[in-house]
């Protein structure tokens, strides 16, 4: 896992030159773009400060990154310069986040995890369809209670049946005796592909999915299926703290990614990404989109270059190493924290390899949670209160949040 780090001068240097090579509206013949540079009566595009902005001086330019330029050979080349940047980002996060062999890939910058990972089923709807002629209720999309609900909202956009498996109310882990009974109850009523779906670090808990037990079981009953991850919110950290993962493209299981990098990253909102094994993305080419050089396989269709650009930039500022280092600070944090509801005796779930801390809302009041905006399970019966450990979370935070919930104790047991 490695690649490099650049300087802010070599950043800005890369950026500048992938937007000269950018169709530009403003000294360039341009009659057949639906599209401009953004309104100069709000976004002046003579700042003098923009010189040293390389992010909004490619927001400014408005690159339209439709389309995916991991994929083919023709590509629409109005913006082919920050095009290149955006393959740089998914050459990062697929062969040296997720260990994939060089090439062997495709992927976008999408809107969200969300995004993401309608796309995945949608791919894999399609998959099924035209190359066994299944029909819908042959297809099942299997995930966990702790899911986020953008699966959910998948299979209702796609029409697809669900199979929800049960968690372990203390572990959250997937109860493997209810995914071995629904499995096999889906086989009984002629289901006969499944879409899995994995998590890695669920949103609410952040608990990892235990995707070798769902595999052997699957590959024991040879199980027709394809694998996806939701990594939205464990993709830029997990990989780094985790050592021995299953969740790379070594894994011949998975198929697919969703990371959003505008949760770790601390990218813009709109900065999902889509990673997934060649030869997959052709189940959702759009040949309407026939005026599109290369056709469209994306979900959103048009979108912005200047996120791209955005998430690369921060990748390549700090480097493999940096990020690495990064990641363990906020791990330091959160296992303080840990220790000290340890202390209290508060009750709490924490996957180890993450900077999320879900505790138990009879341990905490209302009043304290809603000071320090931790998030519920569920807004009108609560059962469990979220805290992240992110880079705005500093130790004084942390502290003061403490000793409040110690005070609280003090006066509960008295």
């Amino acid at each position: 896992m490695f690649w490099e780090k650049y300087s802010y001068s070599q950043i800005k240097s890369k950026v500048f030159e992938a937007l000269s090579k950018n169709t530009n509206y403003r000294t360039e013949k341009i009659l057949g773009i639906p599209g401009t540079f953004l309104d100069t009566e709000i976004f002046y595009d003579d700042a003098a400060f923009l010189k040293d902005a390389p992010f909004l001086s490619t927001l400014i330019a408005n690159p339209n990154h439709i389309g995916v330029h991991t994929f083919g050979d023709e590509h629409e080349d109005f913006f082919s310069g920050t095009h290149e940047i955006e393959k740089d980002l998914i050459k990062i996060c697929s062969e040296e986040i997720f260990e994939a062999e060089p090439g062997s890939y495709d992927g976008y910058v999408a809107s969200g995890g969300t995004e993401a990972n309608i796309e995945a089923l949608w791919i894999y709807r399609n998959f099924y369809t035209k190359n066994y002629n299944a029909t819908l209720n042959e297809i099942a999309v299997v995930y966990s209670a702790d899911t986020h609900y953008s699966i959910p909202k998948a299979l209702d956009l796609l029409n697809l049946q669900g199979v929800e498996i049960m968690v372990d109310p203390v572990s959250r882990e997937i109860l493997i005796k209810d995914f071995e009974k629904k499995i096999e109850e889906a086989l009984s009523k002629g289901v006969k592909y499944f879409i899995i779906n994995m998590n890695m670090s669920t949103t609410m808990f952040g608990s990892v999915d235990d995707i070798d037990k769902i595999t052997s079981f699957l590959d024991l009953l040879h199980i027709n299926y394809k694998l996806h991850v939701d990594g939205a919110y464990g993709g830029f950290i997990y990989p780094f703290t985790k050592s021995g993962s299953s969740y790379t493209f070594k894994n011949r299981n998975i198929s697919s990614f969703s990371i959003d990098g505008h949760k770790m990253l601390q990218a813009p909102y709109g900065t999902g990404i889509f990673l997934i094994r060649k030869g997959y993305l052709k189940y959702v080419c759009t040949n309407e989109a026939g005026y599109v050089k290369g056709k469209d396989f994306t979900l959103c269709g048009s979108r912005s270059g200047a996120n791209a650009v955005c998430v690369w930039m921060i990748l390549r500022i700090h480097g493999s190493a940096g990020w690495r280092v990064k990641m363990h600070h906020l791990i330091d944090r959160t296992t303080f924290l840990c220790e000290k509801l340890n202390e209290l005796n508060i009750q709490y779930f924490r996957n180890p390899d993450l900077n999320i801390v879900t505790i138990r809302a009879n341990c905490i009041s209302d009043t304290l949670a809603k000071k320090y905006h931790l998030v519920p399970d569920n807004h009108l019966r609560p059962e469990w209160y979220k805290i992240v450990v992110m880079s705005h979370v500093k130790q004084g935070i942390i502290d003061q949040f403490l000793a409040e919930l110690k005070n609280e104790e003090l006066i509960n047991t008295k």
